[in-house]
């Protein structure tokens, strides 16, 4: 394959800029699967410049799963501009979110979501049981450490894996498509009803 029709077929693939693509193309002329990996890293890379510019402007999504209507769900995603707002690939986004969270059923988009207390409260209850069976305390920090660590993944939305991809946590899907529209993309809030 030549790099033209690796950078054509990255395009297509990414929906990164041109610019972006030739750089990974050029990084790896010669290895597909690196130059993707390259261009990934990079567009993960760009959400930490985007993180403090305002997002005034989204989209609410809604869903309702089918065949029986009982599960449904609406998600607010903000961006920094209407055109942003607009692009499909925001929208492809804002559903894979909204799937997720009808399959998933999280309680909080991130670990800043959780009151203090809720987790100040666990962790004191996890400590106490696991220091009753006598371990010490350098073992009690590591066991509360991992049971807190498993049970942000199964309430908060940005570190649960994706039911769709389980090597992928929400949290990089998300820097995935901040990567790629080049814009500050947040998930701010969302709903989730069952009957």
């Amino acid at each position: 394959m030549t790099n033209a029709q690796m950078i054509v077929e990255l395009r297509k693939e990414t929906g990164a800029s041109f610019g972006l693509v030739k750089e990974a193309v050029e990084a790896h002329p010669e290895d597909m699967a690196k130059a993707r990996e390259f261009l990934m890293e990079k567009l993960r890379n760009t959400v930490s410049s985007r993180g403090e510019k305002e997002t005034k402007n989204g989209i609410i999504e809604v869903y309702s799963h089918a065949p029986m209507k009982n599960v449904a769900c609406m998600v607010e995603i903000l961006c920094e501009t209407d055109f942003v707002a607009k692009n499909e690939e925001l929208h492809k986004f804002a559903r894979e979110i909204a799937l997720q969270i009808v399959a998933m059923n999280p309680l909080y988009v991130d670990r800043e979501s959780i009151p203090q207390e809720e987790l100040d409260k666990l962790t004191a209850q996890w400590a106490a049981e696991v220091a009753a069976e006598g371990k010490p305390q350098q073992i009690v920090d590591k066991i509360v450490e991992g049971k807190l660590n498993k049970y942000l993944q199964e309430i908060c939305l940005l570190e649960q894996l994706s039911f769709k991809n389980d090597t992928m946590k929400m949290r990089d899907l998300l820097k995935e498509v901040t990567g790629k529209l080049g814009e500050n993309i947040k998930i701010s809030k969302f709903s989730r009803w069952q009957i």
